[in-house]
């Protein structure tokens, strides 16, 4: 029986002593970029320079998300809108003027969703942190005060003088008056099939990030987080300390501060670590279905949302809605959902869903267009797509041949749609995350970002971040194979902490007294 112990604890040891090394260094970034995506409010007003980053990360042909679309105002004003904020330009699209006056510092301040000019001549900008309508008398954006948890506004619609507006929830309805609009906030009604089943892909995004228990789960996460970067700092100490003192006592040098560090290092490693192993489990375990490719296997997965969790919502659609658009014809709005495609009446607010349904990423819809004769253009990480809710049939825009399968969007395409431009003579662009502007249908191209707008471009903390977090910054070095860092460094993690906890068990947990 004690061979048996021993040998069980060689193997654990083993386990958790290399692999444990060298996930490591790689959770010291994992922990130090988690803590900022959990705070993203606090921290947008820091921005990283894109000069210093691997050229994946900076702006080539308005690449990486730059360019959303556009709003005409007249025949030489064009405003256009993305990650890089609001640009008056002219017909051209080759003079640039900055129109980011009244936003708060910061790039992810300036994350823009939509813009919309409503008949009386008002301009409003939806963002990534509120709703805010154009000045004139300041030439400058103002921010409405709205009751809102989740910030994000994400379209703008008009009928007549009334202003339509979204965020990820509810409905803003108000007659449109510049910055004096007041809003009326409205729950859209269930759908007929509601179930009250929330994606298991948002389950575990919220649980990973510890938002799912609203801020108290978010600090827990961020001292996980701490937790883990003590882990690996501790763990490396104890790797590389022994030996150091084994050199050092053969040179007759002192030893004591470091034999002392060596022995704390280790008492509070075991310690830290076996209180919080399970939480360490699941943050870790969490992670690795945030990404592809095991996030393929979740990705349209339903489950009953957790009792009395940030997910447990009263609101059928919280957290739900992603765009909106007035069909003149059919006297309806178009809904886009994290659900699907719905038809809604202006008055009723009831959404049904779409018999037909067009292909849309997981990662969420980025282009909802009117097109011709009821048809609309839709666009995601999973392509982009002639849609007509009528017609069984739809079409790839971006391969130019019809589409092939079921109305489930890959997570990722072969093209990862970010935006459409269309110029005064309706040309179309298609934006691509990684190629930029694409033209469509033609051989027009699309000018390249003037020096000004990219100096005043930069990217966001929360971005960079993420762009780590997601092992995507390791692509210049990984190449493809980046996509298999999230999961193998999860998956790595998830044995290390289990076979430290099960040494300490057999090495160092006395056994009870009877």
């Amino acid at each position: 029986m004690g061979k048996s112990k021993g040998k069980l604890a060689r193997i654990y040891k083993k386990l958790h002593k290399w692999p444990g090394l060298i996930i490591s260094f790689l959770l010291l970034y994992y922990s130090v970029t988690g803590i900022f995506m959990n705070h993203r409010e606090f921290f947008s007003s820091i921005d990283v320079s894109r000069n210093n980053l691997p050229k994946e990360f900076r702006y080539q042909n308005w690449n990486n998300s730059a360019l959303k679309s556009n709003l005409i105002i007249s025949a030489d004003s064009i405003l256009i809108f993305g990650n890089i904020g609001v640009w008056l330009t002219d017909s051209t699209f080759t003079d640039y003027s900055s129109f980011n006056n009244g936003f708060p510092k910061g790039s992810d301040n300036r994350k823009i969703f939509d813009l919309h000019h409503s008949s009386d001549g008002n301009l409003y900008c939806a963002t990534q942190f509120g709703l805010f309508s154009f000045d004139r008398a300041r030439s400058q954006w103002s921010k409405f005060d709205l009751d809102v948890d989740i910030k994000r506004f994400v379209a703008i619609e008009s009928i007549d003088d009334t202003l339509y507006v979204l965020n990820r929830s509810y409905l803003f309805k108000g007659k449109s008056e510049g910055i004096n609009t007041q809003f009326q906030k409205i729950e859209l009604k269930q759908p007929h099939d509601y179930n009250n089943k929330v994606s298991l892909f948002e389950t575990l995004w919220q649980i990973h990030s510890g938002e799912i228990f609203g801020i108290p789960g978010k600090l827990f996460v961020d001292f996980l987080g701490m937790i883990t970067l003590f882990l690996s700092l501790t763990g490396i100490i104890y790797f590389f300390f022994p030996r150091w003192i084994k050199r050092r006592k053969k040179k007759s040098k002192t030893v004591v501060s470091i034999v002392k560090t060596n022995r704390w290092s280790l008492k509070w490693h075991n310690k830290t670590g076996v209180w919080l192993f399970v939480c360490l489990i699941v943050l870790f375990f969490t992670g690795m279905f945030l990404r592809p490719p095991l996030l393929i296997a979740i990705a349209y997965s339903k489950v009953n949302p957790i009792k009395f969790s940030h997910l447990d919502q009263p609101n059928p659609w919280y957290d739900k809605l992603r765009d909106l658009k007035y069909d003149e014809n059919r006297k309806e709005f178009i809904l886009a959902t994290s659900e699907g495609i719905y038809s809604m009446d202006k008055d009723e607010l009831a959404p049904e869903a779409f018999r037909i349904q067009p292909p849309v990423s997981v990662m969420g819809i980025n282009v909802l267009e009117n097109f011709n004769d009821g048809a609309y253009i839709i666009g995601s990480f999973s392509g982009l797509f002639l849609w007509h809710p009528a017609h069984p049939e739809i079409y790839n825009l971006a391969q130019g041949k019809m589409h092939v399968g079921n109305s489930t969007g890959r997570p990722i395409g072969d093209f990862k749609v970010t935006g459409l431009v269309t110029d005064l003579k309706g040309k179309q662009y298609m934006i691509d995350y990684d190629k930029g502007v694409v033209p469509l249908y033609h051989d027009k191209l699309f000018p390249e970002m003037p020096n000004n707008v990219l100096e005043q471009s930069k990217m966001s903390l929360w971005n960079f971040s993420l762009e780590i977090h997601t092992g995507r910054f390791f692509r210049f070095l990984l190449g493809d194979f980046y996509i298999l860092l999230v999961p193998l460094s999860g998956l790595v993690s998830v044995l290390v902490v289990l076979s430290g906890y099960l040494l300490w068990r057999k090495k160092f947990k006395r056994p009870r007294t009877r």
